[in-house]
């Protein structure tokens, strides 16, 4: 049977129908009390280091013009993370304000568990109309997230211009049916499969699966990067960077046909945007992991009157959990209770906020379903993590691993004692790791046996262990025996 919310129904018939349904659920009390008016979109990219947008830092030039002019038109935050960087954990995160390990049952690719709120479910309530453009099948199960207008990958694959039309849709459905919105826009791009980087290759208009594919509209080349720290600079390594910008700048122009439509659309000052990346670059030592490339997220909010232009916050530490929080208090959507996180709107509004000197990431299972716990301890300066999986004979395997990058190392290594050392530890990892981030963001060297950081070790050890104990995580005991 066909879901009739992906049906492509016209604007106003699809605001009409949802009106009559909003009514009825939302009951008396719900439409006696006050009405929200902020809309609220959010942008996600797929697997995009913190540092490639040029604002956040990255080396490569032209990579991310219409990110840059975002964060210039409202505030960055130095020091956001995503509770999981992995797909699916991190984006339930951020829609139930709860660590994966609470939000389902193996806190990896699961739907969220039945007695688990969900950010959508509070603004239904509240009579918004609600939108989601790709990566839709990260949110599970979909009765949970309320959506009224979805277009799936199949419809807008890698395409920016499906996006532009899509949220071209969408947008005018809310005006006629006159309530405020919610939409998530996430592009697929620079998730793997990277577009190829011949620029005169004959233009796809649909990849294997049928998806659709925009043809990227700049192509870079091996010699145009910058190898991060944490890689070897191998040729394949800068093939297979190279393909991953072509697909980065892609990305950017998907935010920017967004941006363009809410523009065109008149929206722009009664809208609060928010844009993160979802999780690190799908390369050895990034994704799926805890280290700094693995958890930052590139996060920017634009909120017209209420953040002031161009600012940058480069003290607090924000998470994931955080994000769900601050939506219901910007929208005056009471929070459900059970959520960890909590609103940084008074950071929005310049001001200070205390107790944001440490956050938290964990990895569960991964997308094949192997369980790989890991848990970080961050500061600004140190990360503490501990990689419960690791016991010497288990083997890491993940996505990271497809392509050109880490068959590439694994051959210098034959020839490369310190690149075999550490291939060697990407797959079988150590208990326990110390990193100086400020001086050290590559994570190359472990401090957990240093001497002159056995204070430090102790503090993020309780740290963790005071986080894992209060929400009940079930890796706690696991971690205790670490003492």
């Amino acid at each position: 049977m066909t879901d009739p919310r992906r049906a492509p129904l016209p604007p106003a018939r699809l605001a009409a129908g949802f009106a009559v349904v909003a009514a009825l659920a939302a009951g008396p009390a719900a439409q006696d009390a006050p009405r929200p008016t902020l809309n609220v979109l959010l942008l996600t990219v797929d697997d995009m280091d913190a540092r490639t947008p040029g604002v956040f830092g990255g080396l490569v030039p032209g990579v991310t013009p219409n990110i840059d002019r975002l964060a210039a038109e409202g505030m960055r935050f130095e020091h956001g993370h995503v509770a999981a960087a992995i797909c699916q954990p991190c984006r339930q995160a951020l829609m139930t304000g709860r660590f994966p390990h609470a939000v389902s049952p193996k806190g990896g690719f699961d739907a969220v568990r039945a007695d688990v709120p969900t950010l959508q479910e509070q603004l239904h309530a509240a009579g918004y109309f609600q939108g989601i453009l790709g990566k839709e099948k990260h949110l599970a199960p979909a009765r949970r997230f309320c959506w009224d207008a979805v277009r799936g990958e199949a419809e807008v694959g890698r395409d920016p211009a499906r996006f532009y039309e899509f949220a071209k849709e969408f947008f005018a459905a809310a005006k006629t049916n006159g309530k405020p919105f919610f939409l998530m826009a996430n592009s697929h791009d620079p998730h793997r499969p990277f577009p190829g980087c011949d620029a005169d290759a004959k233009p796809l208009e649909r990849d294997a699966r049928g998806r659709p594919i925009g043809r990227p509209s700049r192509f870079f080349r091996p010699d145009d990067v910058v190898v991060p720290g944490f890689l070897p600079d191998l040729p394949d390594v800068r093939r297979e960077l190279a393909r991953y910008y072509t697909s980065a700048h892609r990305a950017d122009d998907t935010v920017g046909m967004v941006l363009r439509a809410l523009h065109e659309a008149g929206l722009d000052d009664s809208t609060l945007v928010m844009f993160l990346t979802d999780n690190g670059m799908a390369f050895p030592f990034a994704k799926t992991n805890t280290y700094l490339a693995s958890t930052a997220a590139a996060w920017i909010v634009r909120w017209p009157g209420r953040v002031k232009v161009g600012s940058v916050d480069r003290t607090h530490l924000i998470s994931g959990v955080d994000f769900a929080p601050t939506i219901l208090e910007a929208t005056g959507v009471p929070a459900p209770p059970g959520m960890h996180g909590r609103s940084f709107l008074p950071l929005l509004e310049d001001g200070e906020q205390a107790g944001r000197d440490v956050a938290f990431t964990e990895i569960n299972c991964i997308a094949s379903g192997v369980a790989y716990p890991m848990r970080c301890a961050r500061e600004t300066k140190l990360a503490y993590m501990w990689n419960g999986w690791a016991d010497g004979s288990k083997v890491f395997k993940n996505e990271s691993q497809a392509g050109l990058t880490f068959k590439a190392m694994q051959a210098a290594a034959e020839n490369d004692e310190a690149l075999a050392a550490r291939v060697h530890l990407f797959q079988y990892r150590v208990q326990e790791e110390l990193f100086d981030c400020e001086v050290d963001p590559s994570c190359l060297h472990n401090l957990i046996a240093d001497p002159a950081h056995a204070a430090d070790v102790a503090r993020l050890r309780q740290a963790l262990l005071r986080h894992m104990q209060a929400t009940a995580d079930p890796q706690t005991d696991a971690f205790r025996r670490v003492f």
